[in-house]
């Protein structure tokens, strides 16, 4: 990447909703720095309308730029540091502006949860991505910041404490208060379409190993069904995201080197209490989770969910939902000789739209700020692989998470 660029940071997408909320979080955070930023998109009325909205200042440029016109997406990645995408589906959108940015060397962030799209991406782009210099990081939202850096920060710990890190992981969500947007129902909707025309892809969703070079032979936990946590004293069920944040933890593994242990196992799952009631919950959340996938498997019943119960794209929380939501997720390490480790990650927002709009801007800044190329070169990476304890940082310094040691 040349080294004079006019801005930091773009905002690609700032029409949309999450987009909408990276332009708030920017333009109210970073108001008296130097960071320098613009917000793009398909229309320059509406981003000029959403820039009035947000109180941004009218000095913010505005950049059209669309997914069809592939020179204008060109012309927008050679002006920033940093390209920030909102704009998903990815598998329907993304791959134009990913090229693009690989083309011009410029560094790419955004908030995929598309395991089969990211599979296809990384064997395409990773070598031209080394040659320009652009440093692609995938899911920096809540898709899988939390899940990656919980892991990260708990090894991290590991090898302080004990001097080795931990080869077996628990993460176990405790607390998860949010709701969908339109943004996240379309991009589960595309992707169990793309499964059902493609029965690879479904493999791909159920494969840990799915995002890892040289993936190693040991057997992961499942995750599929409801369990007693003897040493938690609860019962727990399948997580819905556990199929893109496993992954993503296995590649930071792989991208480290082996930093967690060539047999290390990892699994996630979400916690509903203690005794029968717990495990009447758990029960509950695990056949509805089936359910959920069995009816959106029929063609007629996802038409009927698209349009009468799922959001519109461009649709989400609002503001009191957004402030008043929160996350905690527990991670569970133990070493070969049985000593256990403790660690959280908890938000101040609701996961998917409040705090994930924190994570993503901060992630990107963390990315044209902090991260040389001689820490982090050119090629396709995880939030953690590339920007480690210096991104966690970040995260807790400005966006509202907490990573903590319980025991």
């Amino acid at each position: 990447m040349a080294q004079a660029r006019e801005f930091d940071v773009i905002v690609y997408g700032a029409t949309g909703f999450t987009g909408r909320l990276v332009a708030e979080y920017l333009a109210k955070a970073y108001r008296d720095t130097n960071v320098a930023w613009a917000m793009a998109g398909r229309s320059e009325t509406k981003l000029a309308a959403i820039r009035d909205e947000i109180g941004a200042p009218a000095s913010i440029p505005l950049i059209k730029a669309n997914a069809d016109d592939p020179a204008s997406l060109a012309a927008m990645a050679r002006r920033t540091k940093v390209v920030l995408t909102t704009v998903g589906p990815y598998q329907l959108y993304g791959e134009p502006l990913l090229a693009a940015c690989v083309q011009e060397g410029t560094d790419y962030v955004d908030l995929c949860g598309e395991p089969s799209w990211m599979v296809a991406m990384i064997p395409k782009y990773q070598d031209t991505a080394k040659a320009s210099g652009a440093r692609i990081v995938f899911s920096c939202g809540f898709d899988s910041i939390p899940f990656d850096g919980g892991v990260f920060f708990l090894q991290s710990q590991a090898k302080q404490r004990f001097g080795a890190p931990l080869p077996r992981v628990r993460g176990r969500v405790r607390k998860m208060k949010g709701t969908f947007s339109g943004g996240t129902a379309a991009s589960m909707m595309a992707t169990i379409e793309s499964g059902a025309k493609d029965p690879n892809l479904m493999k791909v969703m159920r494969d840990p190993y799915a995002l890892t070079p040289n993936p190693p032979a040991t057997r992961q936990p499942s995750g599929e069904r409801v369990v007693h946590e003897e040493d938690l004293g609860q019962y727990s069920a399948p997580f819905i995201m556990a199929t893109i944040n496993t992954k993503n933890v296995h590649r930071t593994n792989a991208l480290l080197g082996g930093a967690y242990g060539a047999d290390f196992t990892y699994d996630e799952m979400q916690l509903f209490g203690a005794g029968p009631k717990g495990k009447s919950r758990a029960k509950a959340a695990a056949n509805g989770l089936v359910m959920q996938m069995v009816l959106l498997a029929i063609p007629p019943t996802r038409a009927l969910l698209r349009w009468f119960v799922l959001p519109k794209p461009g649709e989400g929380p609002n503001k009191h939902a957004r402030e008043t939501g929160s996350y905690d997720v527990l991670f569970v390490g133990q070493a070969p000789d049985g000593r256990t480790l403790r660690a959280s990650v908890s938000g101040d927002m609701d996961p998917g739209y409040g705090s994930t709009s924190k994570m993503i801007t901060e992630a990107a800044l963390c990315m044209a700020q902090d991260i040389d190329r001689t820490r982090t070169p050119g090629g396709v990476w995880t939030p953690m692989a590339a920007m480690g304890e210096t991104l966690i940082a970040r995260l807790q310094a400005k966006a509202g998470l907490k990573f903590v040691v319980e025991a």
